[in-house]
């Protein structure tokens, strides 16, 4: 897992809430077996007719948020079913941070597992955002070592709350197999004393 202790990013604004899992990855995609190139099919329903054309009235078809790296987002995302396909998606499609008043907490705990950082902040300032990004442009920049994430047009600095084993997992890369790798010596010593 890649290590992400400060990064800044164009915002992209999804202004929905209840946001699901299905409307994330749709579920005929799910046949790969690799961690990688769902990116191309994030909210494909959205993003695309039944021809497979783009929708220019959908917000990442619009050239203005090409590249954006951070989501912003209404209530409850990523509601529905466990699929750790939903955070593989956003990561594979750019997106390193979501930002959102709450999440499904099953989303929220996959999003952490594989690098993607979903951070909650009052519905008030993501409301805010998402107004900001749909009338201008919104750069953010979030860090984790100081739990702040800055408003670079506003000079505006906010803190949020993050669990503090989450947050040095992805400051530091650290998936569970690197956690378990970390104590590789002590597994090691007990099956050689169990032979």
């Amino acid at each position: 897992m890649e290590a992400l202790r400060k990064h800044t990013g164009l915002a992209v604004p999804l202004n929905m809430s209840n946001v699901d899992t299905d409307q994330i990855i749709p579920k005929q995609f799910l046949t790969r077996i690799e961690r990688t190139g769902f990116g191309q099919f994030l909210f494909y329903n959205w993003r695309f007719d039944e021809n497979g054309n783009k929708r220019p009235d959908f917000i990442l078809n619009k050239p203005k948020y090409e590249n954006a790296s951070v989501l912003i987002a209404g209530e409850n995302f990523g509601s529905g079913s466990s699929r750790e396909h939903a955070p593989w998606s956003l990561l594979d499609y750019g997106f390193k941070i979501i930002i959102a008043p709450n999440f499904a907490d099953i989303f929220y705990n996959n999003s952490f597992k594989n690098g993607l950082v979903p951070i909650e902040i009052d519905k008030d300032q993501v409301n805010d955002w998402l107004k900001q990004a749909e009338e201008g442009i919104l750069n953010l920049t979030v860090d984790l070592e100081e739990k702040t994430i800055t408003d670079v047009e506003r000079d505006l600095k906010i803190s949020f709350e993050m669990p503090e084993y989450r947050r040095q997992n992805i400051m530091n890369g650290w998936d569970e197999i690197a956690l378990t790798l970390k104590v590789e010596d002590k597994i090691s010593a007990y099956e050689n004393s169990v032979l």
